[in-house]
């Protein structure tokens, strides 16, 4: 893959703005184009600051796999289209714009930012294994040294290709606290189905992103739609993903005890959709909502009592049961953006990264993820993806996730 170049946007730029547009065109190249002049048109018809405005800094472009053939020429084509410096993107199964999810047809959504004094450092990434081990090429020149200040990471990944957990953990060890908020590109069935593209170029496996730090604030809001159920327990015997103890006793044990104590609602719930909650931070003696890593139960073994789950454990982690349903997701989320849009400036844009088990595959009403963000946040500028695996931060570890919304909030810094 080929470094791309940085960009920090000239000054004066003015304020940070953001705009959104989208089409259902049947023709791709048509749909960009409308979206395009949509989301200008809306940038633009923002208050004018006294400031210059000045042309977008970033595109972000959602795509639905229902084009087929057609995406990659168009989107090689975005760059010279736009004009605008960094450009990423992605196909996807279904497209977020504005207030309205698209889960299925053609669907095109184009974001775009005009941000001041922020450093702009996009990336193609891949993964290479060698005698040494593995390693990640593709860096900006710009990253080998220093990492702008108030860095966070925006990444559109390949599943078939590319390794996020490997990606998260070298970053852990070289840049930690910097977040990462993104999604794994959708729609595709098999290795070299998905197309990403950055700037002009386009790519079937890898990874596309943008660095952005400076005078930008890219804040995470992580909702896994879980609910916790029990009391945390210490995690006492564990072999490898199994947990054969907790707080000393069989594993299984303890969940019927918990089972016993719910109502009959919450056991129908543990019998169709139980999780595992591990604590983000084993320094953290509050554990509550939303500081558990969420993951999904796999088995459990009568006759030895120990519970295998999607994650490896450890001795010594603290745990919590929980369950996941359609009034869960929704109160998790309506909870997490109340709170933040109470006790924050007001975003003046997002990027959503829901997961493609989510919309009216989990929720009885459509434009669920979308129209909580607007009904919490106000009017900004939406666009998204529904991904097939999403990634954002868990207290102050990034993670991989299922069943997740995963939002960038942009925001003076």
């Amino acid at each position: 893959m080929h470094p791309q170049p940085a960009h920090t946007p000239r000054r004066p730029a003015g304020p940070l703005r953001c705009g959104v547009g989208v089409s259902t065109a049947p023709q791709i190249e048509v749909a960009l184009r409308d979206a395009a002049d949509q989301a200008m048109g809306s940038l633009d018809a923002l208050p004018a600051p006294k400031a210059p405005r000045g042309s977008p800094d970033l595109a972000v472009v959602f795509v639905s796999s229902s084009y087929g053939a057609s995406i990659r020429p168009a989107m090689e084509g975005l760059s010279e289209m736009l004009q605008i410096p960094v450009v990423i993107g992605s196909t996807a199964e279904g497209v977020l714009a504005g207030e309205i999810e698209y889960e299925s047809g053609p669907v095109a959504a184009v974001w775009l930012a005009r941000l001041p004094g922020a450093t702009i450092l996009p990336c193609a990434l891949e993964y290479s294994q060698t005698t040494d081990g593995g390693m990640f090429v593709g860096w900006p020149a710009e990253l080998e040294r220093d990492w702008p200040d108030n860095a966070a990471m925006l990444l559109l990944a390949d599943p078939f290709s590319f390794p996020v957990d490997a990606l998260i953990k070298r970053l852990e060890e070289d840049h930690p606290n910097v977040p990462i908020i993104g999604g794994m590109a959708s729609g595709g069935s098999e290795p070299g189905s998905n197309t990403l593209v950055i700037g002009s170029r386009s790519y079937d496996s890898g990874a596309v992103g943008v660095v952005i730090g400076g005078g930008v604030r890219v804040r995470p809001v992580v909702s896994q739609g879980c609910r916790p159920i029990g009391r945390p327990l210490v995690i006492t015997k564990a072999d490898e993903n199994v947990i054969v103890e907790l707080g000393g006793r069989p594993a299984l044990e303890r969940l019927r005890e918990v089972y016993a104590e719910l109502d009959a609602a919450d056991r129908q719930l543990v019998r169709s959709s139980l999780h595992v909650g591990r604590a983000a931070s084993e320094y953290q003696d509050d554990c509550k909502q939303g500081s558990f890593l969420v993951r999904n139960v796999e088995g459990a073994d009568p006759e030895t009592g120990v519970i295998a789950v999607g994650d490896v454990v450890r001795i010594g982690q603290t745990i919590q049961f929980h369950v996941r349903d359609a009034a869960s997701a929704h109160n998790d989320l309506l909870s997490l953006l109340s709170r933040d849009g109470a006790s924050q400036a007001p975003a003046a844009g997002a990027l959503v990264f829901t997961c493609n088990g989510r919309g009216t595959r989990l929720f009885d009403v459509a434009h669920h993820d979308a129209q909580c963000l607007r009904e919490c946040l106000g009017d900004i500028p939406a666009a998204g993806f529904f991904a097939q695996g999403e990634i954002g931060p868990i207290g102050r570890h990034n993670c991989l996730h299922g069943f997740t919304a995963s939002i960038a909030l942009f925001e003076e810094a």
